[in-house]
């Protein structure tokens, strides 16, 4: 057994050896060994830190770290971003490890204590030795230059050979295995020689390394020289008239002469050419040049197409593919409107097409740029994170090309394109830049002429350009950005859309691409009806396209097996096609209940109702809330709540029941999460209910917010509310009379057996609601 033997935590560390008689600071991240350095400053004992022998293993263990390491006393803990806690120690001792477990979440191990041999040398000899050290310290530097001369004066100033090697083993850039080797060795001899061999080897490197550098050097020299022989005999090659004139530079110059653009974009392409004709001799430089050149020629600069100029053509063009979307078809035929009577000169529009998933929003810009005689460019942003995928690379960049806008400008061959940004609202951000912010000059109409590339690096006129973006969901948009764009709202379609959308594109289409006939296969109007209430759940028709396509593939299949010649697809046999139904339309209640109430919400799928169930039982007084309700939705049940409070007296409670009796609010299918104020007069009207014990009429659906005085403020996505009342059965809705404009804005198939109820006040709300 060891004289003297500790049970200390342990550090094992990456890339670094820790000397006796050194005070260092070290980073460390791994729970373990934050753990064993707080142990050590808790309970003021030392640490033992040793090196492992591979600094990419993360989690070594007892054979992955040398045996002999330094005993430490912890000075300073610091804590770090990024969960890195920074460990200031004082090197005391060598020690031997011995075991190696881990207690309480850090590394502990039995640590030997090395006791320090009683060396005696003669001052001749360390004289001598210190000489020969600092010679080969002197070779060293005079190559490498690691000393400042402050190093240089502290490394003079030691008088023995133990401090001397100590200050220039903490000087020199020398790697983790050779300072191990030095910690392990026992003797002063030893040492000595660990750091003269480091000396010896690095000198010898520095001298090879030196010839392979003259050598580099003059084949350099010899380079240059052959490329200046080369400009020479080009030049006579171009006195004596031996280049042909159509060669690839001559042709580039013709075409720039020719290029309809700025004299500004003309010099800028000469003197890359310029550049191009000197750099001959360098192909990695020619390359980079030539792309330039080629992309800067292919741009169209100036060269725009004719627009049309006929808006009854495009109004029928507008109509012929899409059914509905009457805001955004007005919008184009207002701009069509505009550039006729100032004969091509008013500014393009930057709208923003915002509603659920496949409501038309891709395929209508699609139709507005045939509408308009204008080439269709579109351009996903989503997932973007990239600032360069908008403004370019700088050119220098290996693999550099211009940024998406320019590219689809390239791409279009025109300066006054359609450039769909699609999902602009799922743009992203990195530590390469926000593309939003640089989106910002794209879609400003007074910055945008001189929107600059940084792969082109000059400027690009984009105020010619008609941009039109999509959206799922404007709060992700940043608010600069949604400031530039002219918002039109495509909201969800009703059924009777859905049906005309059905019979009048999607069955012809997907006839065609399944190689069907009309007279192989007829779907009857009922059917229709049919699929679209019982088997998809959409604002949009994508469910309802493939739902079709599903029924073209089922015919397909037995019209090519020679079962039938042509199929009818019915209400009643549609359940061969597609199965059973799969989704249920929502049903008023069997009867008014107390404490259920039908609310209204919007999601950016379409709209949907929303049952609210309050509860009270005997208890303290608790507000219990269920349902995966959000932060809003649950500070709507406090405030709907305190409201409760407040009429209490007027239905005959005392106020002691809400001490005595807790309050359980659930809003069923519990895995969907929901959230948002305009369950407010919902919720109020639930626990008014429950406390009053008067059942609410079931034929009644409603939205909107409630403030604490019981004021009903208006809210958002009525269209698709109203829409899902109604196929809810619902006879009654009330709404915020702040809401009285929207709804008057609606045409009469979504308020059509509906009875609206506007109200400004939860005491007018009580009174349609409760059933007495």
């Amino acid at each position: 057994m060891p004289d003297e033997m500790l049970n200390l935590p342990v550090i094992p560390l990456r890339g670094l050896t820790i000397l006796p008689g050194t005070t260092v600071h070290f980073d460390v991240s791994r729970k373990q060994s934050i753990a064993a350095a707080n142990e050590a400053v808790t309970t003021g004992e030392k640490l033992f830190v040793v090196t492992q022998k591979d600094p990419v293993v993360d989690a070594p263990g007892f054979d992955d770290v040398y045996k002999v390491g330094t005993v430490v006393e912890v000075k300073q803990l610091n804590k770090m971003p990024d969960r890195i806690v920074r460990v200031m120690v004082e090197a005391k001792e060598r020690g031997i490890i011995h075991s190696y477990n881990e207690e309480n979440s850090c590394i502990k191990g039995d640590i030997e204590i090395i006791k320090e041999p009683n060396e005696k040398i003669t001052q001749v000899r360390e004289i001598a030795l210190l000489r020969e050290l600092k010679d080969e310290l002197a070779i060293y530097d005079g190559i490498n230059h690691e000393l400042t001369p402050v190093g240089i004066k502290n490394i003079d100033n030691q008088e023995s050979l133990s401090g001397t090697m100590l200050q220039i083993i903490m000087r020199i850039r020398m790697d983790f295995k050779t300072k191990q080797k030095y910690l392990e060795a026992n003797t002063l001899l030893e040492r000595y020689e660990v750091i003269l061999s480091f000396f010896s080897i690095e000198n010898e490197i520095s001298q090879v390394k030196a010839e392979i550098i003259e050598k580099v050097k003059t084949n350099i020299d010899k380079n240059q020289r052959e490329h200046i022989l080369r400009e020479q005999m080009r030049v006579i090659r171009d006195e004596l008239g031996e280049n042909d004139a159509t060669s690839d530079i001559d042709e580039m110059i013709e075409k720039t002469k020719k290029l309809n653009a700025d004299d500004e974009i003309k010099e800028k392409i000469l003197k890359e050419i310029k550049r191009l004709r000197m750099s001959a001799g360098n192909p990695a430089d020619s390359n980079v040049l030539r792309n330039y050149i080629e992309t800067m020629l292919d741009m169209p600069w100036n060269n725009c197409t004719q627009e049309n100029q006929k808006v009854e053509d495009a109004q029928a063009i507008l109509n012929r593919d899409h059914y509905g979307l009457t805001d955004v078809k007005e919008r184009m035929l207002e701009f069509l409107s505009v550039r006729v009577l100032t004969k091509d000169k008013g500014e393009s529009p930057i709208v923003c097409l915002v509603g659920p998933p496949g409501t038309g929003k891709t395929s209508i810009a699609r139709s507005i740029a045939e509408a308009l005689n204008k080439k269709y460019v579109r351009i996903c942003l989503g997932g973007v994170t990239d600032e360069s995928e908008i403004r370019g690379h700088r050119k220098t960049y290996v693999g550099a090309m211009p940024g998406r806008i320019a590219t689809a400008i390239r791409q279009a061959n025109t300066a006054n394109p359609l450039i769909l940004l699609d999902e602009i609202d799922k743009l992203g951000q990195s530590i390469h830049g926000d593309p939003a912010a640089a989106m910002l000059e794209v879609l400003d109409s007074e910055q945008n002429s001189k929107f600059r590339d940084n792969y082109l690096e000059v400027p690009l006129d984009l105020s010619k350009v008609m941009f039109i973006a999509t959206a799922n969901d404007l709060s992700t948009v940043p608010r600069p950005l949604l400031d530039r764009m002219e918002i039109v709202e495509v909201s969800s379609y009703t059924d009777n859309e859905k049906f005309h959308i059905a019979k009048e594109h999607l069955i012809q289409k997907e006839l065609e691409q399944n190689g069907l006939k009309r007279s192989q296969l007829t779907i009857s109007d009922e059917a229709i009806n049919k699929i679209i209430k019982y088997y998809t759940k959409e604002a949009g028709v994508r469910s309802l396209d493939r739902t079709i396509a599903k029924i073209c593939r089922k015919a397909a299949k037995i019209i090519v097996g020679k079962e039938k010649k042509s199929i009818k697809v019915t209400s009643k046999n549609i359940t061969k096609y597609l199965g059973k139904e799969k989704f249920r339309q929502d049903e008023a209640n069997e009867k008014n209940e107390i404490g259920i109430v039908r609310g209204l919400a919007w999601t950016s799928v379409g709209g949907d109702t929303l049952q609210i169930e309050v509860n009270t039982m005997p208890g303290k007084g608790i507000l219990v809330l269920t349902g995966n309700l959000g932060d809003v939705m649950k500070e709507s049940a406090q405030i709907a709540l305190s409201y409760a409070k407040s009429v209490a007296k007027e239905y005959g409670v005392d106020s002691k029941f809400f001490k005595e009796n807790d309050i359980h609010m659930h809003i069923p299918e519990g895995a969907v999460p929901k959230d948002g104020p305009s369950a407010g007069i919902t919720m109020s009207t639930a626990i008014v209910s429950a406390i009053a014990n008067i059942p609410v009429d079931r034929y009644l659906a409603m939205t909107g917010e409630v403030t604490l005085r019981g004021k009903v403020l208006p809210i958002g996505g009525l269209k698709e509310k109203l829409l899902a009342a109604k196929d809810a059965g619902m006879k009654k809705v009330l709404v915020p009379v702040k809401n009285k404009t929207d709804v008057e804005e609606f045409s009469t198939e979504i308020t059509d057996r509906l009875k609206i109820v506007y109200v400004s006040e939860m005491t007018e709300v009580l009174k349609q609601a409760l059933v007495k």
